[in-house]
């Protein structure tokens, strides 16, 4: 198994090949590796009838014996495989690529700890990147990597960890002696990164007291330890004293000791906090600041940091790249942009499902198409207006109180609508609602909302009954308008990331540069 603390993190890079009962919550001890293959154990048939999909994981013992009976029948499906191996491709080679390798000015202790631990500098960074005020109390004495020895060393980050402490701003308390060159200093970078790693360093030592009672706590929050406790409960150990009290507190203070001493941890169980590592390292390794200093005078060259800069297009690229997505060309002669794709691409994505969790994207324009089911928007409408639909939701009662209508009146409406629901066919309903619709239309044809939409264009009748009612009643071209919009939405974002361009690349649709505005508008009333 491979996790971390964001559980099945590989599963991340199969996210849209996945089944759709998978989730973190019930993902625990049922993705395996098996045969460089990589295995997931679905749900029981009673989960499934069930429903209920949390805190459905299998235990290990559970899920090894079912992997090696059935391993045929839980291997991953093959885009899920695919997924996962385009992205773990080239490694372990390709860790090197992800080095970054920096001159620090440093504590000769951390030089020392470094050469021991050279991991320990993810920790460090990550400790001064999620600092907070208690924290930077420990870094005004600088008890543990006092400034006054300090050397120049070279130290190997990820480049995730290097871009954490290069990116923050961050001066020195004047309490801790750590005293900064002028920005004009050749090796004002080395000495910034030294500073802010050793406040890192200090930090994590501070809090090493803080952390090592977890481990008495770990062993009181066992299962063994409440089967003790309620047997204690049950003998009347604590004699009758109310919870919490000064009593009943001294009692269980007395029983923790107890079972501290009586249950035996193995050592390896209990996980050692970088501080603690950091002191035991001190404690156990000789530090040597002249051979330090003598290193310092012959380093390698540190590795260029210009991969920090990254300009938007590269940005695009690297986005692309990484969802596999064709660079569009930037010549729009090369290009066939269809408007009404557009258009149908943003059906298809209102058409998808939407959760909590988010939308379900399309992938392609083509995937899917709006359709429009006259049955069922029938049994809909006869669902929301029938009888069986007659309580009110909170938009009817805030329009009751706007309109103070009197009990009275609510009544006889409430009776009349009764025996009209009963009376009344689907078909009848249906037909109402439109000549509302049909009157709400000619109210708004003469207000400048109407006139803020395109309409289609109607070829003219030569009948006697055409005339300006119907030229005002022209249906709205929602395409148009739609397009419209997003074309506006897109021409607001000037080049920037936006949610019009976000929402059609997801779908990919790449629209082109808006280069010449004034041709655009032309075109677009066109």
């Amino acid at each position: 198994r491979i996790d971390d603390n964001d559980g099945e993190f590989l599963l991340i890079e199969a996210a849209d090949f996945l089944p759709k009962w998978l989730n973190p919550e019930n993902s625990d001890n049922r993705v395996f590796f098996y045969k460089g293959e990589l295995h997931i154990i679905p749900l029981s048939d009673t989960q499934e009838q069930d429903g209920d999909l949390s805190d459905a994981s299998p235990t290990i013992s559970e899920a090894l014996t079912l992997l090696s009976r059935r391993s045929e029948e839980f291997l991953a499906a093959e885009p899920i495989r695919t997924a996962l191996h385009k992205r773990i491709s080239g490694y372990p080679e390709r860790i090197q690529a992800s080095f970054h390798r920096a001159h620090c000015y440093l504590p000769a202790g951390i030089v020392a700890v470094l050469r021991q631990r050279p991991s320990l500098v993810a920790a460090a960074v990550q400790a001064f990147y999620l600092r907070d005020p208690v924290d930077l109390r420990a870094c005004r004495s600088f008890r543990t990597f006092p400034p006054e020895q300090c050397v120049m060393a070279a130290v190997t980050f990820t480049k995730c960890l290097y871009a954490q402490l290069m990116q923050q701003k961050f001066v020195p308390d004047r309490r801790s002696g750590y005293v900064l060159p002028l920005p004009s200093h050749p090796q004002y970078k080395a000495y910034e990164l030294g500073m802010k790693l050793a406040h890192g360093f200090e930090i994590l030592c501070s809090k090493c007291s803080k952390v090592h009672p977890d481990a008495k706590r770990s062993v009181l929050s066992g299962p063994l330890w409440e089967r003790f406790l309620s047997s204690l409960k049950e003998k009347q150990y604590f004699k009758g004293e109310m919870e919490g009290s000064a009593k009943y507190m001294e009692r269980l203070h007395m029983a923790e000791d107890y079972f501290q001493q009586s249950v035996t941890i193995p050592e390896s169980s209990i996980e050692v906090s970088p501080g603690e590592e950091i002191l035991t390292l001190l404690q156990t390794t000789t530090i040597d600041v002249k051979e330090f200093e003598r290193e310092a005078d012959c380093l390698p060259p540190e590795d260029d940091d210009s991969w920090l800069e990254i300009t938007p297009d590269d940005l695009d690229q690297m986005l692309k790249d990484a969802r596999n997505e064709p660079f569009p060309s930037s010549n729009e002669e090369e290009q066939n942009y269809n408007l009404e794709a557009v258009a149908e691409s943003m059906k298809a994505f209102v058409s998808k499902v939407s959760t909590h969790e988010g939308a379900e994207m399309p992938w392609s324009s083509d995937e899917s198409h709006v359709t429009f089911d006259v049955d069922s928007f029938t049994e809909a409408l006869d669902r929301i207006l029938g009888a069986d639909s007659e309580e009110l939701d909170s938009d009817d009662l805030d329009e009751e109180q706007e309109f103070d209508f009197s009990d009275e009146d609510d009544e006889d409406s409430v009776t009349e609508n009764q025996s009209q629901d009963q009376e009344v066919s689907p078909d009848a309903l249906i037909g109402s609602l439109k000549s509302y619709m049909d009157e709400m239309d000619r109210e708004l044809a003469q207000t400048n909302v109407g006139k803020s939409f395109s309409t289609q264009k109607k070829a003219a009748s030569p009948g006697p009954d055409s005339g300006a009612e119907d030229t005002e009643l022209t249906p709205v071209d929602v395409d148009m308008n739609l397009v419209a919009n997003l074309l506006e939405s897109y021409s607001a974002q000037s080049g920037l990331a936006g949610p019009t361009s976000n929402i059609l690349q997801s779908m990919g649709v790449f629209l082109p540069e808006n280069t010449d505005r004034i041709c655009s508008n032309k075109g677009g009333k066109e």
